[in-house]
């Protein structure tokens, strides 16, 4: 049942009529895929996390992210994989249950009509996260959502 609350697709952030990343988020994380270039060597890549930084880039270049987070993260939750040629790059966000407009501050922000969609998304997660008995999967909100971090004095940690 809560897999059919997961983000239903990815955001992509393009700039220049290029992909820079896709991203998605849960209550709980914001995740960053950035596709990587090919015929360089893995150990290469590398991705610093700070609790409201993220760099992301080739050892001896210049950075390919180099952005202030759009909220702070919990950087000992936080971690990079490889695979598939795909860098995914997990932030545990510091405050559970905000909604990002971007994981990056200022880069690709959701317009409002689509951080509506990801507010209802998460505040039906928190609402099968908190009843796991029941199947939120078909619910629907009418009029204004309720922020799912501060809804019915916030999210339980």
């Amino acid at each position: 049942m809560s897999e059919k609350l997961a983000p239903d697709k990815r955001h992509c952030f393009m700039h220049n009529g290029q992909k820079v990343f896709e991203w998605d988020q849960t209550l709980e994380e914001a995740n960053i895929y950035i596709s990587l270039p090919q015929n360089v060597p893995t150990k290469l890549f590398y991705c610093k996390i700070q609790p409201k930084h993220l760099e992301v880039g080739i050892k001896g270049s210049s950075p390919y992210l180099n952005h202030d987070l759009t909220c702070p993260v919990k950087v000992d939750s936080s971690f990079w994989t490889l695979e598939d040629d795909v860098m995914h790059i997990t932030l545990q966000k510091r405050e559970k249950g905000q909604t990002w407009p971007s994981p990056i501050d200022g880069q690709g922000e959701l317009d409002s009509l689509s951080v509506d969609h990801e507010q209802r998304r998460l505040m039906l997660q928190r609402f099968q996260e908190e009843h796991p008995g029941f199947d939120f999967s078909q619910a629907e909100f009418t009029g204004i959502c309720p922020d799912p971090k501060t809804f019915m004095g916030g999210i339980k940690h």
